[in-house]
C-alpha cells in the first residue's frame, strides 16, 4: 500500500483561489511542469527558491509513493527584455555583449544552474528540455493555432489574436484580469502596427538580419515566442492535460495565462489541473535588484565574499532557512534571519546525533505516532514546510527530555521516531549535514596524512614491506597515494 492512499493531499491552486483536494489524473503518477531558467546570467536567489520549493513538493510527492515525471525546461532562446515582444532576446544580448556566441553563454550559465541547483542538494528534473531543441514542435503549435483561427502572420512574425480568442475563452482566468480593462490601460508601443491589438503576444518572431539565432519556419527566419517554448515542451512530455504546472509568481502574468490561451487554442482544451507559484525573496526588505546593487548571489553566500553577511553560510543553511517560510510567503533574506537560521539548523543535526544514545525504556510516555502523523499534516497543506520544521523541533524537545530522563520511550518508538525524523529532514526537505560532512572530511584528512607520515618512515628505514602495505590498504579503501618530487598527496577514487 502506497502512503498516498492514507494521506490526503491538498494542495493552493492559484487558478481557483483555494486549497484543493489533489487528486491527480492517473492514480499512482503525477505529471509536473516548471519553468526553468533563462540561462543569460548566474542563478539567484529568489529563483533559486522557487526551484527549492518545487524540489520539496517533488519529494514530498515521491515520498507518497507516487511516480512522478518532473519537467524543468531550460530556456536558451526567444525570452525578450522586459517580457515584451520588442526588444532584443536575452541570450542573444548577453552574446553581443561578450563577444561571445550564444550558445558559449547558454553553456555557461546552464552549467552555473546545475551547480548551484546540486549544492543547494536540489534532486534533477525527469527531463530537462531546451527551447532550442524542440523548435519544429514550436513551429507545429503555432501552424495549430493558426488554422484553428486564433492566430495570424503579419510582416513575418505570427501573432496570436487575444480578442478573437476571448470570445469563446477567458482570457485573463489565471491572473484575475479583464481583457476590457487591459485594452483601456494600453498605451501605444512602437512596432505593435503589426499587431491587431496591443494584448496580442507573438508567438514567432521574424528576425532581422543581425539576428544570430533563427530558424526556417512556414513565414520565413526567426525565433519562437517565449511563452510557446513551455506550451510546446510541457505537451510533448506530459500530454494536453497534466496534473501540475509551476513556477515563480512573477510568470503568472503574461507567461502562464499565455500558456493557457495557446494550449486552450491548439487543442480545444485547458492543460493544467493545479497551478501552483512560489512567492517573492526580498532582500533586508527590498526587491532584490542587480540595478540597485541590492542583490546576492548563492555562491557569494558560500564564500562569504558579500557586503551583506557577516560570514559565509553553507547550502543546507541556506535551503533550511528558504524553507523555514511557505512556498507562497513573501521571506525576507538577512543577515539576523539566516544566523538565527543557522543556530536552528545546527539544534537539529545536533539532537539527531543525541538520538542515537537515548536508551529504550519498557514504556513510552510521548506519543510518537501523534507527532509522526503531525508532519505528514502539516505537507499535506499545502507543503506547509514552516509546520513541519516546527514539528521537528518539537521532537527536538523531546530528544532534550529523554536524554535528561524526563521522558520515556520504548525500543519500537525510538525507532519510529529516528526513521520519521530522518525522513522528514534528509528525504523530504532536502537538507544535508555539511558540517558534520566538512568534519568528517577533515578527520579523514588527518590520518590519510597521518599514514603517509608513518609510510615515509617505512621508506626512510627499508622497511619497504611496511610501505607497501600501507598503499595496498589505502588503495583497497579507494584512497590513492601519488608520489612526486614534491612529497605524497592522495586522491578518493
Amino acid at each position: 500500500m502506497h502512503l498516498y492512499q492514507n494521506q490526503a493531499l491538498k494542495l493552493y491552486n492559484s487558478l481557483s483561489g483555494e486549497k484543493e483536494t489533489f487528486i491527480p489524473l492517473h492514480e499512482g503518477a503525477v505529471g509536473m511542469y516548471v519553468c526553468g531558467p533563462t540561462v543569460y546570467s548566474n542563478v539567484h536567489l529568489g529563483n533559486c527558491r522557487t526551484f527549492i520549493s518545487f524540489d520539496l513538493i517533488f519529494r514530498y510527492l515521491k515520498h507518497l509513493g507516487y511516480k512522478v515525471r518532473y519537467v524543468r525546461n531550460i530556456t536558451d532562446v526567444g525570452h525578450i527584455e522586459d517580457d515584451a515582444d520588442e526588444g532584443e532576446d536575452k541570450i542573444a544580448k548577453k552574446a553581443r555583449l561578450e563577444k561571445l556566441e550564444p550558445m558559449e553563454i547558454v553553456q555557461q550559465y546552464s552549467v552555473d544552474f546545475h551547480q548551484i541547483l546540486e549544492l543547494f542538494n536540489n534532486l534533477p528534473p525527469s527531463i530537462e528540455p531546451t527551447a532550442t531543441g524542440h523548435i519544429i514542435e514550436q513551429i507545429e503549435t503555432v501552424k495549430q493555432i493558426i488554422n484553428n483561427g486564433y492566430a495570424y502572420e503579419s510582416n513575418g512574425s505570427v501573432y496570436f489574436d487575444v480578442v478573437k480568442f476571448n470570445e469563446t475563452h477567458n482570457y485573463g482566468k489565471l491572473s484575475g484580469r479583464n481583457l476590457e480593462d487591459m485594452i483601456s490601460n494600453t498605451r501605444d508601443l512602437s512596432g505593435q502596427d503589426e499587431k491587431k491589438n496591443a494584448q496580442d503576444f507573438a508567438l514567432w518572431k521574424k528576425a532581422e538580419p543581425e539576428h544570430i539565432m533563427r530558424w526556417p519556419s512556414p513565414w520565413g527566419d526567426g525565433f519562437p515566442g517565449w511563452h510557446l517554448e513551455c506550451t510546446a515542451m510541457s505537451t510533448k512530455y506530459l500530454g494536453n492535460h497534466f496534473d501540475i504546472h509551476g513556477g515563480g509568481m512573477d510568470l503568472k502574468f503574461p507567461h502562464h495565462e499565455c500558456e493557457i490561451a495557446q494550449n486552450e487554442a491548439c487543442t480545444g482544451e485547458s492543460p493544467v489541473n493545479y497551478w501552483m507559484h512560489a512567492n517573492m525573496l526580498t532582500l533586508n526588505g527590498k526587491k532584490m535588484s542587480k540595478s540597485t546593487g541590492n542583490n546576492i548571489l548563492p555562491r557569494e553566500i558560500f564564500s562569504g565574499n558579500n557586503d551583506k553577511l557577516s560570514k559565509p553560510f553553507t547550502p543546507a543553511v541556506t535551503r533550511f532557512f528558504i524553507l523555514q517560510a511557505h512556498y507562497r510567503s513573501v521571506l525576507d533574506f538577512s543577515n539576523d534571519a539566516i544566523v538565527a537560521a543557522e543556530k536552528g539548523f545546527n539544534r537539529l543535526m545536533e539532537a539527531l546525533e543525541n538520538l542515537k544514545d537515548i536508551k529504550p525504556s519498557d514504556v513510552s510516555s510521548i506519543d510518537i505516532s501523534a507527532w509522526k502523523q503531525s508532519c505528514y499534516d502539516a505537507m499535506n497543506d499545502d507543503f506547509n514546510s514552516p509546520i513541519l520544521i516546527a514539528q521537528l523541533f518539537e521532537a527536538v524537545r523531546y530528544i532534550n527530555l529523554l536524554r535528561d530522563g524526563k521522558e520515556t520511550l520504548t525500543s519500537q518508538d525510538i525507532d519510529i521516531l529516528s526513521k520519521s525524523l530522518n525522513t522528514f529532514v534528509f528525504d523530504v526537505l532536502g537538507l544535508k549535514d555539511d558540517i558534520a560532512n566538512e568534519t568528517g572530511n577533515e578527520k579523514l584528512e588527518s590520518v590519510v596524512n597521518m599514514l603517509i607520515t608513518m609510510r615515509n618512515e617505512a621508506r626512510a628505514n627499508k622497511d619497504f614491506a611496511l610501505s607497501d602495505q600501507i598503499r595496498n590498504k589505502l588503495t583497497d579503501l579507494g584512497i590513492e597515494l601519488k608520489d612526486n618530487k614534491e612529497g605524497t598527496t592522495f586522491s578518493l577514487n
